[in-house]
């Protein structure tokens, strides 16, 4: 378990689903992971939250007007000064879906897609800092980017959000780099450019904890969703790749065996 005080400088500090099917996905969440799917927000074009114990743990909506929804999750990094990352991202080869923008007192974001064509989202913080627990079944556990251009990625998230590389594995078989803020790694780089399909853009995927990893796929397939690969052993406990009823996908963990 980690309940965290403050959210690293860099650290990813929210995540939101953009789904095309917000009642099943509403559904699925709740019965999957426990979460419980608050009101959608007629101010705010529907989004709502996932809370877990009371507390928020993931965001969501559906379509934008005439834009379909991608059925994707896309996470948030925390910055200080948004209009100093916002320039960092240009010179370091960024570009955005909009500038700038405040959510009422909650803080200000942005969206664009990295140097390799991964979109994610930019945070400054007013009120709210975003999820503050992690580990715990049911909450984020890790975020990584499966990248095209490794090398690319790497600059741009030591450049930008001022994350310090540490190479975790640098062999052609695997190539793999944890992105560190003071002294705790908050995320991780993959070399996917022998796994990606042709056209596929760099993506972030988030894993989320659960108790009984095989358990929790079963619970996928029984609620519509769809085991895609795993659950594989890693020194971190059994993962899985999934998605749900609507395409979005993820990663499930479970604790290693002890």
């Amino acid at each position: 378990m980690s309940e965290r005080e403050s959210v690293p400088p860099g650290a990813p500090c929210w995540i939101d689903l953009w789904t095309s099917d917000v009642d099943g996905s509403r559904q699925f969440y709740a019965d999957l992971f426990g979460w419980e799917a608050q009101e959608p927000s007629v101010d705010f074009g529907g989004y709502f939250m996932f809370t877990r114990h009371g507390l928020p743990v993931a965001g969501a909506m559906g379509d934008m007007g005439e834009t379909p929804a991608d059925n994707t999750w896309k996470i948030f990094l925390t910055t200080p000064d948004i209009n100093e990352t916002i320039a960092a991202s240009e010179n370091a080869g960024a570009t955005f879906a909009f500038p700038p923008m405040p959510v009422a007192d909650m803080g200000i974001q942005t969206v664009l897609n990295d140097s390799t064509g991964a979109a994610l989202g930019a945070w400054q913080p007013i009120e709210f800092q975003g999820f503050m627990t992690l580990e715990e079944p049911g909450t984020p556990c890790w975020f990584e980017l499966n990248a095209r251009d490794y090398h690319a990625a790497v600059d741009f998230y030591q450049r930008v959000f001022h994350l310090e590389p540490k190479v975790m594995s640098d062999s052609d078989e695997f190539r793999y780099t944890s992105l560190v803020s003071g002294d705790t790694e908050v995320a991780g780089i993959l070399d996917a450019s022998g796994r990606l399909g042709d056209g596929v853009a760099s993506s972030w995927v988030v894993y989320w904890q659960v108790d009984d990893i095989s358990q929790s796929l079963s619970l996928v397939s029984t609620l519509g969703g769809r085991v895609v690969d795993g659950p594989d052993d890693s020194p971190y406990g059994p993962i899985a790749t999934v998605c749900d009823p609507s395409g979005a996908v993820f990663k499930l963990r479970s604790s290693p065996l002890t």
